[in-house]
């Protein structure tokens, strides 16, 4: 995904801005890795070999994101049906 591509994008549900978190990008600014985040409603659209998985919530499978997520230090808020993130698993945050 191209880092010019996030300027464009909006959260699907509320139409608000989206702040990135970049995991992994290549020499070129493409982005391999990272983690859209909606601070209106508090959901989170990873970025997964270049592709923003950015579909309804209905359409998604958390037990499909959250190795990912566990791989970057995040947990999963799984007192909801929604995909929201729960808070950094340590005090270390993503870069």
């Amino acid at each position: 995904m191209n880092r010019k591509l996030v300027d464009k994008l909006c959260c699907p549900f509320d139409k608000s801005d989206l702040k990135i978190q970049i995991i992994q990008e290549t020499d070129y600014q493409e982005i391999i890795e990272g983690l859209l985040t909606c601070e209106s409603c508090q959901r989170y659209f990873p970025i997964i070999y270049g592709i923003p998985i950015m579909t309804p919530d209905e359409y998604r499978e958390k037990s499909l994101e959250l190795p990912n997520l566990e791989r970057w230090g995040l947990e999963m808020d799984t007192k909801t049906n929604s995909f929201k993130i729960a808070g950094p698993k340590t005090t270390k945050e993503l870069k």
